[in-house]
């Protein structure tokens, strides 16, 4: 009875309520190289929330299996102009952007199979770590150009890899959100991500930082859960969000209906966790760059991967040499739920 009385008020005190708009466009890149942790579910979700509450929020669909296209309800059959044809042919995002059928102010640059064959092409192709950003860049500037509103929130949606699609999408975001799962290992490879962020800042986007850590699968009856959760909130206390988003039934049923759980389940505890976690966002605003959070390993209870360092840095600085700072990119992908 508690439970149900404190979700109602939450319920209440959501309902309707306007979320701070951004002084500039927020462009959040949601990473981590884990593969489950709920990157996608975490992305189309805060979108949609932002959304919701009369923001314009974009949403670039960075992964080849396309599951935030899906849960947005957005065509991404082979053929369907795609983020693949902005970051191989350099064709203009404002044709491969599509308007989410159940949200307002909700858009969507969607992937297609075709990306998966990305990786390989844009290897020997020039700027191959900026091509979303400049077409973003063009994007952005081709709005306000024709008088249309802003873009508040980028937020694009990463594979579980640090191959090029996972560069580019760190050279175009200011800012990195990283979803981290309350379950055994949460943290693995967590050392490489960070160190791979930090090669990019140094050689392609001295912008970028880690400003936002969410805690996602959150199961409040073990101790398993509350011990993951109270040690990333000891490594990382300015950065991780107070709120935590539960296991839910309802956001895994979401997407196989094309919908977020916001539209799916708007009373939802996990749609209420994911509005109440775009509700910090937005009033948070944006950390410092140059905050970006570091892991001190020996100090942690919960395993990290052994990892095996960051690649050969370059040291004369050009952005065109990534060979320190693309990982593998075979990485066995797994469905985010």
């Amino acid at each position: 009875m508690a439970q149900i009385q404190a979700d109602a008020k939450r319920r209440i005190q959501l309902s309707g309520r306007k979320f701070p708009r951004p002084p500039q466009t927020r462009i959040i890149t949601v990473a981590n190289q884990k593969g489950g942790v709920g990157k996608t579910t975490t992305t189309v979700n805060l979108a949609a929330a932002l959304a919701q509450s009369g923001l314009n929020v974009l949403v670039l669909d960075n992964d080849p299996q396309g599951n935030a296209s899906t849960a947005l309800g957005v065509a991404h059959h082979a053929g369907t102009p795609s983020i693949y044809e902005v970051l191989v042919d350099e064709a203009p995002m404002a044709g491969a952007v599509q308007e989410c059928p159940d949200v307002p102010n909700l858009w969507c640059v969607p992937a297609t199979i075709d990306l998966s064959g990305a990786e390989i092409e844009l290897v020997s192709m020039v700027a191959r770590e900026t091509r979303l950003r400049i077409a973003l860049d063009a994007y952005l500037a081709g709005r306000i150009a024709a008088g249309q509103a802003p873009i508040d929130y980028v937020f694009v949606d990463c594979p579980p890899s640090l191959g090029l699609l996972t560069v580019n999408a760190f050279v175009v975001g200011r800012e990195v959100l990283i979803p981290i799962q309350c379950e055994y290992y949460a943290l693995e490879g967590l050392t490489q991500l960070l160190k791979t962020i930090q090669l990019i800042q140094a050689h392609l986007n001295p912008e970028l930082h880690v400003s936002t850590i969410l805690l996602t699968m959150y199961d409040s009856r073990t101790n398993l859960a509350q011990q993951v959760a109270q040690e990333v909130r000891d490594h990382f206390p300015e950065t991780t969000l107070r709120t935590s988003v539960p296991r839910s039934v309802r956001i895994s049923e979401a997407p196989s209906y094309g919908q977020t759980v916001i539209t799916y389940d708007s009373g939802s505890s996990g749609a209420l966790a994911y509005l109440e976690a775009a509700r910090e966002l937005a009033e948070r605003g944006a950390a410092a760059p140059g905050a970006g959070a570091d892991v001190d390993e020996s100090a942690s209870g919960i395993p990290f991967a052994a990892g095996d360092g960051a690649g050969t840095n370059h040291t004369d600085g050009t952005p065109g040499d990534t060979s320190g700072v693309v990982g593998s990119s075979a990485g066995t992908h797994q469905e985010e739920q």
